[in-house]
């Protein structure tokens, strides 16, 4: 009996080494080719909002699942980053939303005119960069106007 389980056990530890090799080798591969964006390559106001991006989605997913989701419509990535952010340990805010959705939406219009580029069409506008509005100041006390009481 001790026999015919050592027939069974060598294939059986040859077949998890081979699948082991072949995990390693992936992770290996995927960690030389990185993932995601090179951040250096986008526009500097909107880099702070791509590492919102890479920091809140990793956590779930691979970023090549958005970023090679090939979806162009603004309203579309709305839609997606909501329904992301109600995943259980998520942690993405309100407020990381808008940033991640500023990043998303830059991404989605930088896609339609590679599309654009790549049929032949005419290019679309240039790619929008959203930034948010600056804070607004409080505007400066009213003085009384000369011969005013």
């Amino acid at each position: 009996m001790i026999r015919s389980r050592s027939r069974t056990a060598a294939p059986i530890a040859a077949f998890a080494a081979a699948a082991l090799v072949a995990i390693v080798a992936l992770f290996a591969s995927a960690c030389q080719r990185g993932e995601g964006l090179d951040p250096s390559k986008l526009p500097e106001n909107i880099r702070a909002d791509y590492e919102l991006f890479a920091n809140r989605c990793s956590k779930c997913h691979s970023l090549a699942r958005p970023l090679t989701a090939n979806i162009t419509d603004d309203e579309q990535w709305v839609l997606y980053v909501n329904r992301m952010r109600r995943q259980p340990g998520s942690g993405i805010s309100r407020t990381d939303q808008d940033g991640i959705l500023r990043f998303l939406k830059y991404y989605a219009a930088d896609l339609r005119r590679q599309q654009a580029e790549k049929n032949g069409a005419p290019a679309p506008q240039a790619v929008p960069v959203l930034t948010p509005p600056p804070p607004t100041a409080a505007p400066p006390p009213s003085t009384p106007e000369a011969g005013a009481p």
